[in-house]
Formats: C-alpha cells, sequence, structure tokens
C-alpha cells in the first residue's frame, strides 16, 4: 500500500498525538488501550509506546484498518 503524507508543524509528534490527529483514537488517553489491541508498526517494527516520537520521513502502517502513512515535519530543516 503506498503511504499517505502527513504533514506536521514541528520537528516530531507522538504516536499518541499522531493517531489522535489523523482520528483514529478520540483523545490522547486512548492510545494506550488502541496500540495494546491493535498493531501498529513504526518503520516495519511493532510500536506499543503511546510516546514514542515520529520524525520526518518515518513510516508508520496499521494493517489491520489497511493504512499507511509517512511523516512529513515542518519542523525537520530548524
Amino acid at each position: 500500500m503506498t503511504p499517505e503524507t502527513v504533514q506536521i508543524d514541528d520537528q516530531y509528534i507522538t504516536l499518541a498525538q499522531f493517531l489522535k490527529y489523523i482520528n483514529i483514537i478520540g483523545s490522547g488517553g486512548e492510545a494506550k488501550l488502541f496500540l495494546a489491541d491493535i498493531e501498529v508498526l513504526y518503520n516495519g517494527e511493532i510500536e506499543q509506546r503511546r510516546g514514542k516520537k515520529l520524525y520526518d520521513g518515518d513510516v508508520i502502517d496499521i494493517p489491520s484498518l489497511d493504512l499507511s502513512f509517512v511523516i512529513d515535519a515542518d519542523g525537520a530543516a530548524e
């Protein structure tokens, strides 16, 4: 699947913030439960830490939802 580009305004975004940003969860507090139940891949590896920092070029896949994203961070050059 071709990843959808998600642009953020900072150098990084946490995984919990990202899941909320793309409307997968309603609040940051739901991230822990979501990550416990649904496999999320960070650059091809399973990731369950809601505080994991995602930087420019990182790829997030959620296979069970057939979703793939690549981070485009505006702050990457700063």
